[in-house]
């Protein structure tokens, strides 16, 4: 026997390879291919089984970029291989590389139904085990020729990422189409072999237990002859029996493997190859699960679901099926896996609403978990969410690739921006696609950070982001594994099931308070701005949707589109998916992306505008619609006659040069460069701009990640900056109340508008960007005169507070923050607001300065424009605009009011009204409406989402513009909640009492 480990460890791996694993399939013959091309997009199922197809013959090169052929492939069984097992092998071309990345097919019988999916790690069909000899064989394969567009290193960019320039050449060559026997001792011995060698390399040199393995291995390999390792593979397991029978010792880490597929909504791929991928994938599972009685699959987000009920009906019989057996999981109960860090507070909520309520309608199960292990980062305002979604876990793994600090805990309770506490648990394993190798096994157990306390973790077992799943290759190595000694111990197990245990063992786990941050993937919230500026603007166009549809249809008798609503909100929900909002998808996902957008816009329009002109009625009495929570130049959420504007705006020269705007509560300071060097609070008597600073200052900086181009940014991209202070004009605007400024740079040119409307505190910068650089991140920058140790974003239900120092690593490490429609400073008594229609990224740093009074600087940079190359080469070309505002003396009231004012702009019309009442009101500006809607059920009884959006306790009355005869505090799916006492209305009036950032939702029903 060999004393060192890696003698054998090499001979294992030699063996294994060049012996063990060719001897699976010890008899093969070759099957006869035919394939048809279907033209353009993919067809149904039903025309690609009736298209004729041509010869064509392994080694042929087949598949254009994102095209779809159809191969029929037929044979017979040798009657000499009566009793064995049998299988097609069928190789389109796949390399190495996890499963999704490249081609995939769906494998289909005659008549039409689905088989199982094939990709690199499942080139597998079954045809009988044992077979009788004879049979014939007829298999047709829907193969899609996704081309492979992630290359890790370096990042290259290319064109195919979009059909529109892909081109035409073919991708793949067609590698091996075989009927052949498997052996299925030898596919045993792989495995034994496999989990013993991995794990043996996983123990300490001087442990007794690996030595019991390394001995057991060489003599298992003594026992194979290699030139008939057929022949000899029963005994080479033999000799392997007893130390895999071997128990776990009773401490040992236990795992729940939980079959997973991660299936990334649109990344490298469009949606509607997605649509294919969920299919691949749930045949295979299904499959799986049919074999497998141990085995248990969770699957999250309802809209894949509803992708397979209305795309592929057969093989949602056999989903149904297994759901119904309780080992085909819903998970997450959110409609898509999104991003957390920038959808607004009701669409973080919609997710919510629309995935809880589809698993409920289709298969009455009732989520508890949110199910996010690839969202890049969580905001703070997430526990309270989940909470009122009725549930009350979270799993996430992403925070595990944060660069700089690594985060302290597995499993702890998570603790949102109102005091809500979620039961949290990161897996060790650290990944989302682990496949029960000894090496991610042993991690999970060493890497543990609740040791003496707790003693479960989970793993999500199968192939990912492009889909696939679990193997039975994987099945096969967890049932090695459930109680091997030297091993944690793995068991299947649903997620219920595993944060049922882990929070049993672990009641009083720590608590972290505050966003999950992850120190990667910072560029996400501004890479693909069109893509991010939909979304806002369905958000808000949602809103008014709602709001005016529900006003309308109960003033006015208008039919509420329920159904119209829901659909689009779904629409938005899906684009809010962790790839898409983020920026980080292919080139065709956000060209499809921005027409959707524009569609989605347009309908949302129709329906606000219908539902408002059915309110004015006919007339010519001009009409001005506030859609905000707030009163707007003495309009509340209704509609009055045009109010008057108070106060006029003058423009003057100013000395030196440039401009001067005041009216009479500010006075702006814009010099030649067409910067601003003054915005003065002439009410509080004191500067806005820091001393020898300049606002509305754009900054270019080199933008070259290290990786990851469309999602990173590295904190080196600031050691270079250009201030773009040159300006092509710089001169009085048409209204007599702004000053415009163009600027060329590079190959690219900005406009700006700088306004400031009488009566109002807040200067307007209206930004226009032809951007035609690359590899280039541009900011505005705003240095402020302002001593804060901490500063306030807005986030779902409120804000968060982030600090302005680096004191530590894990704040240095927040060098850009995601922020909804506002960012605020202040110092006590008085502050400043930087709010925005449509950005989200930002930085705020904070320098001491060394003039005469030695005072603080703090400058907020909202960035605006990035240019990376991958994996969209042209992300971000073209003509943008940004709005963005500077509001002094603000404190965080008004910057929620101006946050909400600037992403809801008035609506003018004409009718015979004099006024349109709100449907319902609320008497103190801290307490939010997010939603004024019809109930989801058709009752008509209306409800009123709102928070406490200043941060502390506040009383209020909300006034209903109808009689109310009852009130019911509900979920988000606006089910009554039975723990909570509900407020008595008062007639119209109903009293509330919230703490600071409360979420509530009330029902209310019409007398």
């Amino acid at each position: 026997m060999h004393d060192d480990r890696s003698l054998v460890e090499a001979r294992l791996k030699r063996v294994l390879d060049e012996r063990v694993r060719p001897a699976l399939y010890p008899e093969s013959v070759p099957l006869d291919v035919a394939v048809w091309n279907a033209p353009g997009e993919p067809v149904p199922v039903e025309e690609g089984l009736a298209a004729e197809p041509r010869p064509i013959e392994v080694g042929a090169r087949w598949g254009a970029p994102w095209g779809t052929s159809w191969f029929r492939v037929t044979g017979t069984v040798p009657t000499e291989w009566a009793g064995k097992t049998v299988e097609a092998i069928l190789d389109l071309g796949f390399d190495e590389n996890m499963p999704g990345f490249q081609c995939e097919g769906l494998v289909y019988r005659p008549d039409g139904t689905p088989v199982k999916g094939l990709n690199p790690r499942n080139q597998w069909v079954r045809i009988g085990a044992p077979v009788e000899g004879g049979e014939q064989v007829r298999l047709h394969v829907e193969a899609a020729s996704n081309p492979v567009i992630l290359d890790y290193h370096p990042f290259v960019p290319t064109r195919l990422g979009d059909k529109d320039t892909a081109g035409s050449e073919p991708q793949y060559t067609l590698t091996r189409m075989d009927l052949a026997v498997l052996d299925e001792t030898v596919w045993n011995l792989v495995l034994d072999l496999e989990v013993l060698g991995e794990l043996m390399a996983e123990l300490p040199v001087d442990s007794p237990r690996r030595w019991e393995i390394l001995r057991a291995v060489d003599k298992a390999l003594d026992a194979i002859d290699l030139q008939d390792v057929n022949g000899t593979a029963e005994q080479a397991r033999s000799r392997l029996t007893e130390v895999l029978a071997a128990p776990a010792v009773p401490s040992a880490h236990r795992i729940s493997a939980v079959g997973h597929a991660h299936i990334d909504s649109a990344w490298l791929w469009p949606l509607r190859e997605t649509v294919r991928k969920v299919a691949r994938t749930t045949s295979n599972m299904t499959a799986l699960l049919e074999d497998e009685p141990d085995f248990v699959f969770a699957m999250s987000q309802a809209q894949q679901w509803a992708w397979v009920r209305d795309h592929r009906p057969e093989v949602w019989a056999r989903v149904k099926k297994a759901v119904a057996d309780g080992r085909f999981v819903p998970a997450g109960g959110m409609w898509v896996e999104s991003d957390t860090n920038m959808p607004g507070s009701e669409a973080m909520a919609r997710q919510f609403v629309h995935g809880k309520r589809f698993f409920l309608d289709e298969f009455g199960v009732e989520n508890d978990e949110a199910w996010l292990p690839d969202t890049f980062g969580f905001a703070a305002g997430l526990p309270q969410i989940i909470k009122a979604a009725g549930a009350k876990y979270l799993l996430t793994q992403k925070i595990s690739w944060s660069q700089t600090n690594k985060f302290p805990h597995h499993t702890f309770r998570w603790e949102g921006i109102d005091g809500t506490r979620i039961f949290t648990h990161f897996p060790p394993v650290d990944t989302y696609n682990c496949s029960m190798k000894g090496s991610e096994i042993a991690h999970a157990a060493t890497n543990f950070k609740d040791k003496g306390v707790a003693r479960h973790s989970l793993a999500p077992t199968g192939w990912g982001d492009g889909g696939g799943g679990t193997t039975r290759e994987m099945v096969a190595k967890a049932a090695r594994l459930r109680n091997l000694e030297g091993s944690a111990t793995v068991e299947w197990e649903t997620p219920h099931a595993f944060f049922e245990k882990a929070e049993a063992e672990n009641p009083a786990p720590p608590v972290w308070v505050g966003e999950l941050y992850l120190e990667l993937h910072r560029a996400t919230l501004t890479s693909q701005a069109k893509t991010k500026q939909g979304n806002r603007r369905s958000e808000h166009l949602l809103r008014e949707a709602e709001l005016w549809a529900a006003t309308a249809a109960v003033r006015a008798g208008f039919p509420y589109p329920y159904d119209d609503l829901d659909r689009i909100w779904k629409t938005v929900l899906l684009h809010q998916f962790h790839d898409i909002l983020p920026g980080s998808s292919i080139a065709w996902v956000h060209r499809e992306a921005r027409a959707t957008y524009d569609r989605v816009a347009a309908e949302l329009n129709g329906i606000i505008d219908a539902a408002q002109r059915a309110l004015a009625g006919e007339g010519d009495t001009p009409l001005v619609f506030n859609s905000a929570p707030h009163a707007r130049a003495g309009v509340p959420a209704g509609a009055a006659a045009s109010p008057a504007t108070d106060g006029r705006t003058g423009l003057s020269p100013r000395p030196g040069g440039g401009h001067v705007l005041d009216n009479g509560l500010l006075r702006v300071e814009i010099d030649e460069r067409g910067l601003v060097v003054s915005a003065y609070d002439l009410a509080a008597d004191r500067e806005t701009i820091a001393p020898g600073g300049a606002g509305n200052l754009l900054q270019l900086h080199p933008d070259f990640p290290n990786m990851w181009d469309a999602w990173d940014v590295d904190e080196f991209y600031r050691n270079t900056v250009t201030d773009l202070t040159d300006a092509d004009e710089v001169v009085p605007g048409d209204d007599g109340a702004s000053v415009r400024i163009v600027r060329s740079f590079g190959s690219s040119r900005v406009t700006q508008v700088l306004t400031l409307a009488p009566g109002e505190r807040r200067l307007e910068v209206d930004t226009e960007v032809d951007w035609h650089e690359t590899e280039k991140f541009l900011k505005l920058a705003f240095p402020l005169d302002v001593h804060a140790e901490r500063y306030a974003s807005e986030t779902q239900f409120g804000h968060f507070h982030r600090p302005t120092h680096t004191n530590t690593s894990w704040e240095a490490a927040k060098f850009e923050a995601c922020n909804h429609r506002f960012v605020h400073l202040e110092e006590p008594g008085w502050g400043v607001a930087l709010v925005n229609d449509s950005t989200y990224g930002h930085d705020v740093t904070r320098t001491v300065r060394t003039d005469a009074d030695a005072g603080t600087t703090t400058t907020v940079r909202l960035s605006l424009l990035r240019a990376p190359r991958f994996p969209d080469p042209e992300t971000d070309q073209g003509v943008h605009r940004f709005r963005h505002a500077l509001v002094p003396g603000a404190g965080i009231g008004d910057a929620v009011r101006e946050g909400w004012r600037i992403n809801l702009p008035e609506r003018h019309l004409t009718g015979g009204a004099p006024e349109v009442a709100p449907l319902v009101t609320v008497d103190r500006d801290a307490v939010v409406v997010t939603a004024v809607k019809l109930a989801d059920d058709g009752s008509g009884d209306v409800v009123v989402r709102f928070h406490e959006a200043h941060g502390g306790r506040t009383r209020a009355t909300l006034t209903a513009g109808f009689a109310v005869a009852d009130v019911q505090v509900t979920d988000l799916l606006e089910r009554p909640l039975a723990d909570t006492e509900a407020p008595r209305p008062d007639g119209d009036r109903i009293a509330v009492s919230l703490r600071p950032f409360q979420l509530t939702t009330l029902r209310l029903k019409r007398a």
